[in-house]
C-alpha cells in the first residue's frame, strides 16, 4: 500500500503532505510520489506546471494523481494580469519583465515548424489572452486592435476547395498584440468596453500543464482535473509533440475524466519525444520533411520504440475543447493505446493559423490504436490517421458537424472503420489502401486517391518493427452493410461508385497483373487494386459499385439529424421500408480476410478473430443484421439514443480565479 500526498490551498510545502499538513502545490507532491503512491489534490485553481519526478513500475504499481471525490482541482498554465493602463477607448496594455516568464517567453517564439503553412507574414505566438476565460484574437498589428474588424476566411482556411465557415461566435472583437523589448514585452487588448483591473483577465505564461521534463516516467494517472491555459506549440511529427498534457514518450499512463481545454496548439499529447527530429525540414531545408518524417521511425527504433517500452495509453472520458491544433496529439508514442468515452469538440476553428497537422484527433503511426465511442463534433477535421495506421479500428464514433469526419492517407492497412455514424458533409477523405468500412452511416461524399510520391512504412503485425516501405495505388479496400446517403454538391462521390471497373478478388487482381507478361513494378501499377464490397444500402442518388451484389437502393432523403438532450445525444432518421431489403452476414476476420502489402488480416489487437456481430450501442446483431451502426433500425421514424455523457463537469462556466 502506498502512501497518500494530499494537496490544498491552504497547505505548505514544508509541510508533511498529509491531510491534516497538506502540501500547497502538487509539484511538490510530484517531486516525493513514487510508484504506489497517491496524490489527492482539493479544490482551487493551482497555477503551475507538473512535472512527475518518478513514474510507477506496472499496471498495479501506479502514481495516481487525482482530484479529490466532488472537488473541482483546475491546473491552469496561465497566471492573472493586473496593472493594465488605458491606451485609447476600450484598448489597454501591460508591460512584463522577462523575469515574468523564467524558461520559456511564449511571446518572444512565434509559432512554426514542419508543415505550418500559414500564417508567415506576421507572427502567431503560443501566447494568448482570456477575458473571464474566453480567448482573444490575436491581431497583426496594433492598428488592427484598437481598430478590430470582422474576420472573414483566408484562402489557406479551405479544405478540399470547400471554405470553411466561420462560426458566428468566433466573428469577434477582442483582439490583442505584443511588442517585445529587450527586457520586457507590452500586451495591448481591446477589452470592449469590460475594465481588465476588475474582470478576470489571464495570459499563457507556462507551456504545459502537465507534462514531464524526462522521458521514460511510465504508468501515471491523471483523473479528474480541469486543466488550461497552455502555451504549447506547433506538433509535427518531425518534432517533439507538445500537448497540454502527455506522458513524454513514456508507457501506460491514463489520462481519464478530466476537462481538458485553451490548449494554444494541442491538448493531449501522445506522441514523439525530440532526439527522432526537431523540425529539421524548416531548419535545415537539406531534404523534404517526408524524408526527415521517415527517419524518424527508424531513429524510434534505434531508442526503444518498442510494445515494451513506449504506448499502451487510456485516454478515457475526457471533455477536450477550444484548442488550436488537436484535442489528442501523437506520432510514434501512440502505439497500441485506447481512445474512448470522449467528447471532442471545437478544435481547430479559431482559425488562428493553418497547417497540414490539424484535428480533433490527429495520429501517426497508430499501430493497434482502438478509436472508440467517442462524440467528435464541431471541429475543422474530426479523426485524422496519416501514416501507419495498421490494425488500427475507428469504432461506434458520433462525428457531427466537422468540416470533414475522417481522413486516412498514406497506409496500407489493415485498419478498420465500423459501427460510427458519420453527418458531416464532407465525410472521408481516402487517401490509403487496405481499409474495411463496415456498418457505418455516411451521409456525405468522399475522396478517394492514390498517393504514389512517397513511400510509407508497414509493419509486422501488432509489432513496431518495420517489414518494408510501399506506395498507395489505392484499392484493396472493403465497403460492407453501410447506409449511404446521396447529397447535392456536384462532381462529388457519393457512395461506391468511384470503384467501378475494379476487380472483385485478389485472385482476379493477381490474374490481370500477370497477364501483362514478365516484368515488375510497372505491371502492378497498370492494374487498380481489387474492392471488396457487398451488401450497402443506398438512399437518396448515392450510386453503388458497378459489381456490387446483394444491395439495395432507395430514394427519398431519409433527414438524418442528430440531437442533444442534456447528457444525452440521439440519432434521428426516417427510413424507406426497403432499407432492409440488402443482403447481410455477420462479418469476421475470416470474411474480412487480409490486406495486400502487410499480408495482415483484420483481427484483435492480440492476433484472435475479430466478430462484428455486436452494433454500435452494443446490442447483438441477428443471422443477417441490418446495414448501418444500430441492429434496432426500421423503416419509418426512429429516434435511437446513441451516446452519453458521462462526466459531469462539461460545459464547466463557472470562472475559478
Amino acid at each position: 500500500m502506498g502512501r497518500i500526498y494530499h494537496v490544498a490551498k491552504n497547505g505548505c510545502d514544508n509541510g508533511s503532505g498529509t491531510a491534516d499538513a497538506p502540501f500547497r502545490t502538487i509539484q511538490q507532491a510530484a517531486e516525493l510520489a513514487e510508484a504506489g503512491d497517491r496524490v489527492v489534490v482539493h479544490e482551487g485553481v493551482y497555477r503551475e506546471w507538473v512535472r512527475p519526478r518518478n513514474g510507477g513500475w506496472n499496471e498495479n504499481s501506479r502514481i495516481i494523481y487525482e482530484a479529490a471525490p466532488g472537488e473541482r482541482a483546475v491546473i491552469k498554465g496561465s497566471e492573472r494580469i493586473t496593472g493594465w493602463v488605458r491606451v485609447e477607448g476600450t484598448v489597454w496594455k501591460v508591460t512584463l519583465d522577462n523575469s515574468f516568464f523564467p524558461g520559456f517567453n511564449p511571446y518572444r517564439a512565434p509559432l512554426g515548424g514542419d508543415w505550418f503553412v500559414a500564417p508567415l507574414d506576421y507572427a502567431v505566438h503560443p501566447g494568448e489572452v482570456y477575458l473571464n476565460g474566453k480567448s482573444f484574437y490575436e491581431a497583426q498589428s496594433l492598428a488592427a486592435v484598437c481598430h478590430p474588424q470582422v474576420r472573414t476566411a483566408s484562402p489557406h482556411e479551405t479544405w478540399g476547395g470547400r471554405e470553411e465557415k466561420i462560426p458566428e461566435q468566433e466573428r469577434t472583437l477582442y483582439q490583442w498584440y505584443c511588442e517585445t523589448e529587450e527586457s520586457s514585452i507590452t500586451i495591448y487588448a481591446n477589452f470592449q468596453g469590460a475594465d481588465p483591473n476588475r474582470e478576470l483577465v489571464e495570459i499563457n505564461v507556462r507551456r504545459f500543464c502537465f507534462y514531464p521534463e524526462r522521458t521514460g516516467l511510465n504508468y501515471i494517472t491523471v483523473r479528474g482535473f480541469e486543466m488550461m491555459h497552455a502555451a504549447t506549440s506547433w506538433a509535427p511529427p518531425t518534432a517533439m509533440q507538445e500537448g497540454l498534457i502527455g506522458p513524454n514518450w513514456s508507457k501506460g499512463w491514463i489520462i481519464e475524466d478530466n476537462v481538458i481545454h485553451d490548449a494554444k496548439c494541442s491538448a493531449v499529447s501522445i506522441g514523439k519525444e525530440e532526439t527522432t527530429g526537431q523540425n529539421d525540414f524548416t531548419r535545415f531545408r537539406v531534404k523534404p520533411g517526408y524524408q526527415n518524417q521517415l527517419e524518424a521511425v527508424f531513429k524510434a527504433q534505434n531508442i526503444g520504440w518498442s510494445r515494451e517500452r513506449i504506448g499502451s495509453h487510456i485516454i478515457r472520458n475526457n471533455v477536450i475543447y477550444d484548442c488550436g491544433q488537436n484535442g489528442i496529439v501523437g506520432h510514434l508514442g501512440c502505439v497500441f493505446s485506447e481512445i474512448y468515452g470522449n467528447e471532442i469538440y471545437n478544435i481547430g476553428v479559431k482559425h488562428e493559423f493553418y497547417g497540414h497537422e490539424i484535428a480533433g484527433i490527429k495520429l501517426h503511426a497508430a499501430i493497434d490504436v482502438q478509436i472508440h465511442h467517442n462524440y467528435i463534433h464541431h471541429c475543422s477535421l474530426g479523426t485524422w490517421l496519416d501514416w501507419q495506421a495498421q490494425g488500427t479500428r475507428v469504432s461506434g464514433n458520433i462525428y457531427h458537424r466537422n468540416n470533414r469526419d475522417l481522413m486516412v492517407e498514406v497506409t496500407h492497412g489493415p485498419y478498420l472503420v465500423d459501427n460510427n455514424i458519420f453527418t458531416s458533409p464532407y465525410t472521408f477523405v481516402n487517401a490509403a489502401q487496405g481499409g474495411a468500412y463496415v456498418h457505418n452511416l455516411i451521409c456525405g461524399f468522399t475522396d478517394t486517391y492514390p498517393v504514389t510520391n512517397r513511400a510509407t512504412p508497414y509493419h509486422l503485425p501488432h509489432s513496431t518493427q518495420v517489414l518494408g516501405t510501399a506506395l498507395v495505388y489505392g484499392g484493396d479496400d472493403r465497403w460492407m452493410q453501410n447506409i449511404f446517403i446521396g447529397g447535392s454538391e456536384e462532381n462529388r462521390n457519393y457512395g461506391t461508385s468511384f470503384y467501378d471497373g475494379s476487380p472483385i478478388s485478389q485472385q482476379e487482381y493477381i490474374e490481370k497483373v500477370r497477364s501483362l507478361g514478365n516484368g515488375d513494378v510497372e505491371q502492378f501499377e497498370q492494374v487498380r487494386q481489387p474492392a471488396f464490397i457487398r451488401g450497402n444500402v443506398y438512399l437518396n442518388g448515392a450510386k453503388h459499385f458497378d459489381r456490387e451484389t446483394a444491395f439495395a437502393e432507395a430514394g427519398g432523403d431519409p433527414a438524418v439529424r442528430i440531437t442533444e438532450n442534456g447528457r444525452w445525444v440521439y440519432l434521428e432518421l426516417d427510413l424507406p421500408e426497403n432499407v432492409l431489403n440488402g443482403g447481410t452476414e455477420i462479418l469476421c476476420s475470416e470474411t474480412l480476410g487480409s490486406v495486400r502489402i502487410p499480408g495482415q488480416r483484420f483481427e484483435q489487437p492480440d492476433g484472435g478473430p475479430l466478430w462484428l456481430d455486436r452494433d454500435m450501442v452494443g446490442a447483438r446483431r441477428g443471422a443477417h443484421p441490418a446495414a448501418g451502426p444500430v441492429e434496432q433500425i426500421f423503416p419509418g421514424k426512429n429516434k435511437l439514443l446513441v451516446w452519453e455523457r458521462t462526466n459531469d463537469r462539461n460545459n464547466q462556466t463557472e470562472q475559478m480565479q
